[in-house]
């Protein structure tokens, strides 16, 4: 009996392992089958089994049954093609989800440059209520399924018509608290035999889950991370970040020194420059100074306006004094003007309008 159409699995959240007990193991396949299988979801991009050929029919009949290809439908495009551009995706439960791609620029994370990054959710909303963040203003729906993480890089290669070769988990939801999913994808988007993007060109992102990063620091590929930092002392951050509450600036940095040990990669410090919250230039001072610890760099963002929230951007003269503060203390450290301040930049704004709209989310 096959499922629901709704509840159908994707191929997309299998790995080569996966499908290889799938094929082989429950469906009697040859181990050859799962190669076969495997170049066409991943090299040819198949829309749908029926394009499988050189698999044989009755095979490709059990999968049709059981199996969907992409768990995601396009919606809407914010952006033109030489700009950042904003996909929504509908997911099968009438959620939606964003993902950003964002053209070539200055590098970011200590690469030449970031060529065609992905900015990819890993949550239905966020339970990490991060306050400069529209992600978690109607709190947290559910995790993000691997084929649903895999998926979002699928469907923007196919619908931009260029191919992704820098990923960072800064969308919506809080990648280490889905830790699970996470690390399938992961498997999945690092396999020569799946997406083959090198885990040097992955970064993921976190407000500061201590454990989870130890987690992370043990999984044996060179991963970048990025610290949701916002604030150098704990007065400071737990005004910004409530996940600081729970695990305080010195436990953090302990499963940083921790994740350091395990990576040859640079940590970079994300810092949203909020007016008269912390943008103080004492924070800036001990901001070198943590960096420094660790060798971290450092990025400065001014503040993006989110629809619902008080909060103000300094002015660019303010942010550059405070950029030059971190870097005259010996930290690499860069300002960023962000792309796509026009498009509902901030994640989580496009995905709030949209479930608004359908009523999914009242006021």
């Amino acid at each position: 009996m096959s499922l629901k159409p709704q509840a159908l699995p994707s191929l997309l959240g299998y790995t080569a392992d996966d499908l290889t007990k799938l094929l082989k193991e429950e469906h009697g396949q040859p181990a050859y089958r799962v190669k076969q299988a495997l170049e066409w979801i991943y090299t040819h991009r198949a829309d749908s089994v029926d394009e499988m050929l050189n698999l044989p029919a009755a095979l490709r009949d059990t999968l049709k049954q059981n199996f969907r290809m992409s768990p995601l439908e396009l919606v809407r495009v914010q952006g033109s093609e030489d700009t950042t551009r904003k996909f929504l995706f509908k997911l099968h439960d009438g959620r939606y989800v964003e993902t950003v791609l964002i053209p070539a620029s200055p590098a970011l994370y200590g690469e030449k440059s970031d060529r065609h990054t992905a900015c990819v959710s890993s949550q239905v909303g966020c339970a990490y209520g991060c306050k400069f963040c529209a992600s978690g203003l109607d709190g947290f729906t559910r995790n993000l399924t691997a084929d649903e993480i895999v998926g979002q890089l699928m469907a923007v290669e196919k619908h931009a018509g260029r191919k992704i070769n820098n990923i960072v988990f800064m969308g919506m939801g809080e990648p280490l608290a889905n830790f699970k999913n996470l690390n399938q994808a992961l498997d999945i988007i690092t396999g020569h035999w799946g997406l083959n993007i090198g885990a040097r060109h992955i970064t993921i992102s976190t407000s500061g889950l201590a454990p989870m990063i130890k987690k992370l620091a043990d999984r044996p590929q060179q991963i970048r991370l990025a610290i949701s930092l916002h604030g150098a002392t704990n007065d400071t951050r737990d005004k910004i970040m409530p996940v600081n509450s729970k695990w305080k600036i010195d436990e953090l940095f302990e499963a940083l020194h921790y994740y350091k040990s395990k990576s040859k990669k640079r940590i970079t410090f994300e810092y949203i420059l909020i007016k008269g919250i912390n943008d103080d230039l004492e924070q800036a001072t001990i901001l070198a100074k943590r960096a420094k610890s660790l060798g971290a760099l450092v990025n400065l963002i001014p503040y993006n306006t989110v629809e619902g929230l008080e909060w103000v951007r300094p002015s660019e003269e303010h942010c550059y004094k405070f950029r030059d503060i971190v870097r005259n203390n010996g930290v690499t450290t860069t300002l960023r003007i962000e792309k796509g301040h026009d498009i509902d930049a901030a994640c989580g704004q496009l995905r709030l309008k949209q479930e608004t709209a359908d009523g999914k989310i009242t006021s």
